[in-house]
This record gives C-alpha cells, sequence and structure tokens, in this order.
C-alpha cells in the first residue's frame, strides 16, 4: 500500500518525467531497492525483476537509435558506444541529474552505509524505471523518456575518437554482468624481430569469444577484445 507521502514523491517524480503512472505501485516498485523489501514487515516487490526487463529495453531501445543515427558505423563501433551509453557509470550520471536517490527506498543498513549515493544502486534504478515505463505504457513512453535522457551523453559519446579502449568497453561489460575479468592469451607470433604481428585471444569464463590480431600485444588485444564486445552483446548470454 502507497502511504500519502509516498504519493506525494512519486506524483514529484512524474512530473520530472514528464508523465502519469497508471499504475502508481509499478512505479514504487521500480524504485524499492532489495534490501527495504526484505526489511519490511509487508509482502512487498523489489525492483531486481524490473531491472531484468529495463536493461532488456534499454538495450533496444538504444541499439535502435544507433543504428539510424550512424548509417556509416560498422557493427564493432555501434556496439562499442551502446556499451558505453549505457554502463552504470552513465546511468548513474543520468540518475544524479534526475536526483533520482532520494526516491529509492533503501534498508536501513543500506541507506546508513551511503547506497542511496552507490553507483550501482543509481544505475538499477534508471534501469527498473524504464522497465515500469515500459510496463505501464508501452515501448513508445519508454523510448521517449529513455531518450531524452541520454541522447546527450550517445551524442558524445559517439564523436571520433572519444572511445579508443575497446579493453575497457568489454571489461566493464563483463563485470557488470558479475563474468570475472577477460583473459588474453598470445596464440602465434609471426614476422621478423622488428616487424611482428600477433594473433590474441581473448576468453571469459574460460571460452574463447574473440581473436585478434595486431602489429602489437597491446594492439592484437584491442582487436580481439572489440571482437568479443561484439559477440557477448549480440547474443547476452553467460559464456560457459
Amino acid at each position: 500500500m502507497i502511504t500519502p507521502r509516498r504519493e506525494k514523491q512519486l506524483q514529484e517524480l512524474e512530473t520530472k518525467l514528464g508523465l502519469s503512472f497508471l499504475n502508481k505501485s509499478l512505479l514504487s516498485q521500480s524504485l524499492t531497492h532489495s534490501s527495504y523489501a526484505h526489511e519490511s514487515k509487508e509482502k512487498i516487490g523489489d525492483n531486481e525483476r524490473l531491472e531484468f526487463l529495463g536493461d532488456a529495453v534499454i538495450k533496444l531501445v538504444t541499439s535502435e537509435y544507433l543504428y539510424n543515427k550512424f548509417p556509416g558505423h560498422n557493427e564493432g563501433d555501434l556496439t562499442k558506444i551502446r556499451a558505453v551509453a549505457i554502463s552504470d557509470d552513465i546511468l548513474a550520471t543520468v540518475s544524479k541529474k534526475l536526483k533520482l536517490g532520494p526516491f529509492i527506498l533503501l534498508g536501513s543498513n543500506e541507506k546508513r552505509s551511503g547506497g542511496i549515493d552507490r553507483k550501482s544502486n543509481l544505475a538499477n534504478a534508471i534501469e527498473a524505471l524504464i522497465g515500469a515505463i515500459y510496463l505501464d505504457a508501452g515501448l513508445g513512453k519508454a523510448r521517449d523518456v529513455l531518450l531524452e535522457l541520454l541522447i546527450p551523453d550517445m551524442e558524445k559519446i559517439s564523436k571520433v575518437g572519444y572511445i579508443k579502449d575497446f579493453k575497457s568497453a568489454l571489461q566493464e561489460f563483463v563485470q557488470k554482468k558479475k563474468w570475472g575479468l577477460p583473459a588474453y592469451n598470445v596464440l602465434k607470433e609471426t614476422g621478423l624481430k622488428h616487424r611482428k604481428t600477433f594473433l590474441m585471444e581473448v576468453k571469459i569464463k574460460g571460452e574463447r569469444c574473440g581473436i585478434g590480431r595486431g602489429a602489437s600485444k597491446k594492439e592484437a588485444e584491442q582487436a580481439a577484445a572489440r571482437v568479443a564486445l561484439s559477440r557477448v552483446n549480440r547474443r547476452n548470454t553467460k559464456p560457459k
């Protein structure tokens, strides 16, 4: 049950977002951390399932936007831009711009430990919020709200040279998924000492996810990471 105080708070957020939820309980749930749900005497849902749904909606909407906005970009470049645009860093920044922290219901321990400003909580709340908007008002409204929030960052990220490091983008992606760190191995070295070519693989959870070639180990690692980033984004399944 939503208290009058909570309802007033949710109305304030709706005004910020420029929408009105038909199901206010869905909005409240999207901003309910699991720690709060566990401490509550009433049986209330947390935002983890909505976070799961919102993550999928965000991927679809940003992929569609980037596909149409940058027809000259190849798959690797689009993947790289998307990986950074929907990273915890960017989503947490968006949350801070919305001043979303005070709207999130947190358990007492989580609140005391600084959970209101924790990057993961802020990023997860945005994902859950988008999931809730999708369920309450449909994909079109979720797209409108999300793009208004993310377009400035996607425009900035898409500038040539802004993202140069596929390894960092891949590492952030797999860490968010809790898959562990990528492991790079040299498969082959060919050529003369001053003109060598390196063939490098990258493994995630022991599974080879990309192979790259370069004139240095670093260059080959970046090439392998680019392939892996595209692959794990496309299938979005955990390596075995």
